[in-house]
């Protein structure tokens, strides 16, 4: 599929410059794409397949609406009105014809006699209402929306081919909170309000300060920031000024993408108001979701399309301003509201609008115009209710069994014993086998390596360590109760060497408690291991938490924040065991799979050995003050990624410089 795709690109003021930009990563990895940001000096259709084009209303899209008329294709409509860019395209170029030429045909005679006797003497402004839209749409071979607002608007022009309804991508990012409010002189519990996007009357910017200044008479010490461009028809200091709202709101101005983020993340909640509306969508609106922000809407357009669960939404009549001031009381008068319903739009976000899955569903349906095929659009992703809280199940290996094979004579009986948690949860969370199914255990001590067999069923069991490359070790040990157990350990280095098996050979692999002593190159043991792995075969990779709750309260007190830092003294032969040289995040852990191509299917923390366990309630208390997350603060990470397709990154930024 070879795509010529015509769009604004950063560092052009403009959201959709942003959209694209954001697009064309994940697209340009499954299709051959050529992206033009001007009017390119020469254009040859028969070069590519199909030419999309993302059309907003304003001149930074000129080029890409005249481009859509010389090559027909498929138009990206951001919003259902094109009527301020036809208007620079004609009047601002001094082409009054033209304009009224374009009238004419959107909304017929009638409009065009009117346009002609008001508009052209500059007695009465355009009538902007009219949508402008017909032109490129009669080009187009098909439309790309993100709404079904948008959706009903074209067809309500007459446009009679395909339009898929494809979602506005989400940025999934991590602010720094607590930065932002540092540089905005707020403390952590400040309750602060934001705005953001390029400021315009019809954003209700009156109607949200009147409710502010409502909400300071009940929370003095709340504040609001106001981050973009004002438009000149937005008396903006004025209005803060009259209302007396000058210590309480703080308008910034445009913003670096960087910190335009980082404001966003700072707030407890945000407001992205809008009406009257043409079923444009938000990039705003979603960069506070993807944040995890608790955001109200307005009641109208597309903004009306978005699950309750993850967003409020204020009516646009009479009883506005007195919803706004009602719903800023509650997000800030109760911080845990605001915060789940935040929780709840990131996870829908994440599953919904991820750009990975806005990309595929681009190719598809491009791929379906070119064909002329149909195209169905997935279902939308439910927003999953919070889970309900479920008893602890009982191991599917008892203790007593993993003992059962250790000694007290060579020191693994006390190893086990002290890391017996972790053992038992490896063994809950790995998938169980069948006579045909392979498992493969990295690092095998043979303390659960007998249970893979005996107790989840895996036909067979294979264990490798580190050692010169092409080595066998024939390993075998006999249970107190005497069972007999043998294996094969291969012996090789699991960050440069191949593995000495053959491409989906294993259903299942363990990768537990090795990760963490690698020193050079991880991605190397990830291709590997998702090399040898069946498709829909799982992993499961059990390491340490260095952003556990012992952790934080290690590095508070001065202490190192590492499970275990420390060198290990060699034996009397020489022999030095590889020791600790990086632990992981949950997050990153999660990074790790999803690069190597995987679906997390799991991913948990907990207890980790049987230790003396400190009382950190404090760091609890202290994670609350500053709203940071309780989740995933367990001594230990467990995970399980399903095969679900290629290696995605080899060396991916996060972990390599």
């Amino acid at each position: 599929m070879r795509i010529a795709f015509f769009s604004p690109l950063p560092p052009v003021p403009s959201g959709i410059a942003d959209y694209s930009a954001a697009l064309l990563e994940p697209l340009s990895k499954i299709a051959k794409v050529e992206a033009f940001s001007e009017k390119p000096v020469r254009f040859d259709p028969a070069d590519y397949d199909i030419a999309v084009y993302q059309l907003g209303n304003n001149p930074h899209h000129a080029f890409a609406y005249e481009a859509a008329l010389e090559h027909p294709g498929v138009a990206v409509m951001h919003e259902a009105n094109l009527h301020h860019l036809i208007a620079h395209l004609t009047i601002v170029r001094g082409d009054w014809d033209a304009y009224l030429k374009e009238v004419e045909f959107d909304a017929g005679a009638e409009a065009q006699r009117y346009a002609a006797e008001y508009v052209r003497t500059i007695q009465r402004p355009p009538d902007y209402e009219i949508p402008m839209m017909k032109r490129v749409l009669s080009r187009s071979r098909a439309a790309i929306v993100h709404s079904a607002s948008v959706e009903s608007a074209l067809r309500a022009s007459g446009f009679g081919c395909p339009v898929a309804k494809i979602p506005h991508g989400a940025w999934l990012i991590d602010g720094d909170r607590l930065a932002y409010r540092t540089r905005l002189g707020l403390t952590e519990a400040t309750p602060l309000a934001g705005i953001f996007g390029f400021l315009k009357p019809y954003k209700r910017i009156a109607e949200s300060l009147r409710a502010f200044r409502r909400l300071l008479r009940v929370i003095p010490d709340a504040r609001m920031i106001l981050v973009g461009e004002v438009h000149p028809e937005l008396p903006l200091q004025g209005m803060i000024r009259s209302m007396g709202l000058s210590a309480a709101v703080r308008h910034i101005g445009f913003a670096p993408i960087e910190d335009f983020n980082g404001y966003i993340s700072a707030c407890d909640m945000v407001l992205n108001l809008r009406y009257p509306t043409v079923g444009e969508s938000s990039g705003t609106l979603l960069r506070a979701l993807g944040l995890g922000k608790a955001v109200v809407v307005s009641d109208v357009g597309s903004f009306r399309e978005y699950p309750d669960e993850i967003c409020l939404k204020a009516p646009v009549d009479a009883s506005e301003e007195d919803a706004i001031f009602e719903y800023l009381n509650v997000l800030i008068s109760r911080p845990e509201v605001a915060q789940a319903l935040g929780a709840r739009a990131r996870k829908w976000v994440e599953r919904e609008c991820n750009w990975e899955s806005v990309a595929r569903r681009y190719r598809d349906f491009l791929e379906a115009v070119v064909e002329g095929r149909e195209w169905r659009a997935p279902e939308p992703a439910e927003v999953e209710p919070p889970p309900a809280p479920e008893p602890t199940p009982e191991p599917p290996v008892a203790a007593e069994y993993i003992a059962g094979w250790t000694r007290q004579d060579d020191g693994s009986r006390g190893y086990v014993e002290t890391h017996m948690t972790r053992l038992e949860r490896t063994l809950a969370i790995t998938p169980p086998g069948r006579e045909e199914d392979r498992v493969l255990e990295m690092g095998a001590y043979l303390h659960i390596t007998p249970a893979l067999k005996s107790k989840l069923g895996y036909g067979e069991v294979r264990g490798c360590y580190y050692g010169p490359k092409g080595r066998v070790d024939d390993r075998s040990a006999t249970s107190e109760s005497g069972e007999h157990f043998e294996c094969k350990i291969d012996l090789f280095d699991a960050e440069c060497d191949e593995f000495p098996y053959k491409d989906e050979y294993f259903s299942t692999i363990l990768c537990c408690e090795l990760i963490e002593h690698l020193p050079n190159d991880p991605m190397h043991m990830m291709m590997e291991i998702h090399r040898v792995l069946k498709t829909g075969g799982h992993l499961v990779l059990t390491t340490p938490n260095i952003t556990s709750l012992r952790a934080v309260a290690g590095i508070l007190q001065g202490f190192h924040p590492m499970l275990f830092p420390a060198y290990i003294r060699p034996r009397e032969s020489g022999e030095v065991e590889a020791r600790h040289a990086r632990e992981y995040t949950p997050n990153e852990v999660k990074a790790l799979l999803e690069n190597s191509g995987f679906e997390v299917t799991l991913l948990e923390t907990g207890a980790f050995r049987e230790a003396p366990k400190p009382e950190l309630s404090w760091v609890e208390h202290l994670l609350d003050r500053y709203i940071l997350p309780r989740e995933h603060r367990g001594d230990g990470i467990y995970a399980v990624g399903r095969k679900q397709g290629p290696v995605k990154e080899r060396y991916p930024g996060w972990l390599y410089a």
